[in-house]
């Protein structure tokens, strides 16, 4: 009873002022990048996450700045920047991404000139997979409702690509898409579905046009 009587007494104060308690794990504050690695509205200010956007932005700066003769410097910043990747990654600077820490590459991954990645979700991105020029990916998602934006807190949702995908040029994936192994998406596309494996989509929003086959050689 005594337990009870406490937590009431605990949220009384929220309760008469409209203000929730903050939430907490394990008897701890729950942080602003839990809060957006977990897909809950977050504060993108936070001191921690504006230092991890400035360690990327450092990093794309050099990628960005290096001379093509510098491979071996481009793979060890590349090594840095991401949070996993398999072997022969290759990216046309300028590259852009937000974390890099939240982004996973497989093996044999391409970027070419002007892609940006917005990583505060997971980007999962499979191998033998081609990004045209100013692809870009987002994971980032802000309020619809506008009193809501005017908090400037924003949510994240996860992006997954699998292997063996070629995405044009100039396309746009939206957040919580996923694209299935083997497939096309035409240039200057709009993602806000999800792509089933073995197709050839294309289209502002992006829908199937055809299957294609999915025997590999």
């Amino acid at each position: 009873m005594w337990a009870d009587l406490r937590q009431l007494l605990a949220i009384l104060p929220h309760l008469s002022t409209g203000v929730r308690p903050t939430k907490k794990i394990e008897n701890r504050m729950v942080t602003e990048k839990e809060k957006m690695l977990s897909g809950e509205m977050y504060d993108a200010t936070d001191p921690q996450l504006t230092a991890e956007r400035r360690r990327a932005r450092d990093l794309c700066k050099s990628l960005n700045q290096s001379h093509d003769r510098e491979q071996e410097l481009r793979q060890r910043i590349i090594q840095e920047l991401f949070g996993s990747t398999g072997e022969d990654i290759w990216i046309e600077p300028p590259f852009y991404c937000d974390y890099g820490s939240n982004i996973t590459l497989g093996n044999k991954v391409f970027f070419n000139f002007n892609c940006v990645i917005l990583d505060p979700a997971s980007v999962i991105i499979g191998s033998n997979v081609l990004f045209g020029p100013g692809a870009q990916v987002y994971t980032a998602t802000h309020p619809i409702n506008a009193s809501d934006r005017r908090t400037w807190r924003e949510s994240a949702r996860p992006v997954e690509i699998g292997s063996d995908v070629w995405i044009g040029g100039a396309v746009i994936i939206c957040p919580g898409v996923r694209i299935g192994s083997r497939s096309v998406i035409g240039a200057s596309s709009v993602v806000t579905n999800d792509i089933a494996e073995d197709v050839f989509a294309a289209g502002n929003p992006c829908r199937l046009v055809r299957h294609l086959s999915a025997r590999l050689t």
